[in-house]
């Protein structure tokens, strides 16, 4: 599965797909912008198509650009993109992987009528920009199946590799009304099942536990600003154990290491503890902001491999219950777990009746048989935003 690292482009710092740079990590392979920033500063906006995505923000060509088309933004500030412009941005920045100019999320405290106009806006954008690469976006929200219906029954839509999952985050950050976790888990099983062979991205889910839930369900990418938020907080995550307050910075509170996780934390590898240790993660200002969002990015990573590596050698299931510290994200991540085996098994079945088919059909029993085939607050350090992020979403309390 690939992290997409979410950028803010008025601080680019820390530069973690810069090899020149002290904090460079090498399993950074895409990033994303918002266009709502450049929304937000027209001079840059214009430096940006000038001279190229690539170039703009010194990310080199083998890393993706993914684009963010600021939808959260835009609904929280009551505004409309224009698409003109955004259709400029596109066409001459040259991002590599850009949604539709706007979709409209269905916030949970909203009512079916509501959730159901949303929808219909988010198609229609998603039928007037059928070509040019640009990515459909659905939402995770009480409306899906009509999503679903829709998307299926849009010959455009079919014709798409990549679709964009949207709505999910207010969802997990437990706004009013929000949907219950179960709904998102069925929700999600129900949309990678039904657009097999396609990439799904999932807006803004990044958090240590939340990742082992889109790998369990084959999401083919995810982005995350968290590293930075987290940091800006004076919060670090650890593997399989959620986040951790290291910094006293303004009103932010929250869980503090213990003995074993401060030695944890003072044996880490990741370049910012390298070069600093733990004065840097505790550090003040810019620094220890590098210091914690790189750490925080370096862990998510390792998470990644680690989840990935243990689910195709087999070894996930007797790892993750001692892995993961954190209550309700273990019981949805062993239902997840147990829906992917069941799906692997009803596979290893389908194709055990494809080879012994023709001998079955010819028992008057086999046709029956064949035939039942089973919101982020304001920090102090400007760190941007995308949608939002799950911060706050399956970690432990103090």
């Amino acid at each position: 599965m690939l992290i997409v690292v979410g950028l803010s482009i008025k601080n680019l710092e820390p530069r973690v797909w810069d090899a020149q740079s002290p904090y460079y990590l090498p399993r950074v392979r895409a990033v994303m912008v918002s266009y709502a920033e450049f929304h937000r500063m027209p001079t840059r906006r214009l430096a940006a198509m000038d001279r190229g995505l690539h170039a703009y923000l010194g990310v080199p060509g083998s890393i993706k650009i993914y684009l963010d088309n600021g939808a959260f933004y835009f609904l929280t500030h009551n505004g409309e993109v224009s698409k003109k412009d955004y259709e400029e941005f596109v066409a001459r920045a040259r991002p590599d992987w850009w949604p539709i100019p706007q979709d409209y999320i269905p916030g949970p405290q909203m009512s079916v009528e509501e959730q159901e106009r949303c929808l219909e806006k988010t198609m229609a954008m998603n039928l007037a920009y059928q070509a040019d690469g640009y990515v459909p976006v659905i939402h995770i929200s009480r409306v899906l199946d009509r999503y679903i219906m829709e998307a299926q029954a849009m010959s455009a839509m079919t014709n798409k590799t990549h679709i964009g999952l949207g709505g999910i985050v207010p969802n997990l950050l437990r706004a009013p009304k929000a949907m219950p976790y179960q709904h998102i888990l069925d929700g999600l099983v129900q949309v990678r099942h039904l657009f097999k062979g396609k990439e799904l991205h999932l807006f803004g889910v990044g958090g240590t536990a939340t990742l082992h839930l889109a790998e369990l369900l084959e999401i083919d990418s995810i982005d995350s600003s968290g590293w930075r938020n987290r940091a800006a907080r004076g919060i670090v995550q650890l593997p399989g154990s959620g986040d951790r307050a290291v910094a006293n910075l303004g009103n932010w509170r929250g869980r503090t290491p213990s003995q074993d996780e401060w030695e944890i934390l003072r044996t880490c590898n990741c370049p910012a503890c390298r070069l600093s240790g733990l004065d840097g993660l505790i550090a003040s200002g810019l620094a220890g902001f590098c210091n914690r969002a790189t750490h925080n990015l370096s862990v998510l990573l390792e998470e990644e491999v680690a989840v990935r590596v243990r689910l195709m050698d087999g070894s996930y299931s007797s790892w993750y219950a001692d892995h993961l510290d954190n209550s309700i994200c273990l019981t949805l991540v062993q239902q997840a777990l147990a829906r992917r085996l069941q799906t692997r098994e009803s596979l290893d079945l389908g194709d055990l009746f494809a080879r012994t088919e023709p001998v079955l059909m010819a028992h008057s029993s086999a046709t029956a048989l064949l035939g039942h085939r089973p919101q982020v607050g304001k920090v102090s350090l400007d760190i941007g935003h995308m949608r939002a992020d799950d911060d706050a979403l399956c970690e432990p309390q103090a």
